[in-house]
């Protein structure tokens, strides 16, 4: 029997990894342009919603907090499309290896996708766009800790919804280079978070002890 990924004997591991590493065109225009959008939307958003936290500036430029979340929602949003399409195209000058090419991976990659897009639709659902969207460095802050669906399952959905979504659509096309790049997204997630939660943390416990000063 040849090399698989089923193949759990070191050997063969090996040899399939690095099979699947090799066959990754890093080269390509659009991998880069997907990477580059992979690191810089969750620094862009990191870095503008605290510059708000301090400055107010988006609060001000939109004429209220509510309007500026909203208009880095769309930013957000927006850099998330082209980071996207840049991945889906980037995907398209990708090989497929036949290593991936069962239909048992791609009934996986859908698996991936739906509960994917259930962590991310329901997520929104529950937060709302202030609350998807950092609505809370612009003083938006939610009564109470949600704790429904899907929070019940994954403390950071809307993170883990969107790597599920990228490692689905990379078996479903059996891509490598796939595989790679949602290793990158889980990583800056992952970094993202080293930032985010601390800090938000702060924002909710300085709201709470305001609020016990006044009881």
């Amino acid at each position: 029997m040849g090399c698989n990924w089923y193949n759990l004997e070191p050997a063969c591991l090996k040899e399939t990894y690095v099979g699947l590493i090799n066959s990754v065109i890093f080269n390509d225009k659009w991998f880069k342009v997907a990477v580059c959008f992979i690191a810089f939307n969750p620094i862009f958003w990191n870095v503008v919603a605290r510059l708000e936290y301090r400055t107010h500036v988006l609060t001000k430029l939109a004429g209220g907090a509510r309007s500026g979340c909203y208009l880095l929602a769309l930013t957000i949003f927006s850099l998330g499309i082209a980071r996207d399409l840049s991945f889906e195209w980037a995907m398209r000058a990708q090989p497929t290896s036949p290593v991936l090419d069962s239909e048992l991976i791609r009934n996986l990659g859908r698996l991936c996708i739906g509960a994917g897009q259930v962590l991310v639709l329901t997520s929104m659902y529950q937060l709302g766009i202030t609350g998807t969207y950092l609505g809370d460095y612009f003083g938006i802050l939610m009564d109470n800790i949600v704790t429904a669906f899907p929070f019940n399952v994954s403390n950071n959905p809307m993170y883990h919804g969107s790597t599920l979504s990228f490692l689905g659509y990379s078996l479903l096309q059996g891509k490598p280079a796939g595989l790679v790049i949602t290793l990158f997204v889980h990583t800056m997630y992952s970094i993202a978070l080293k930032f985010e939660e601390p800090f938000t943390a702060a924002i909710y416990a300085q709201r709470d002890a305001q609020r016990a000063k006044k009881d």
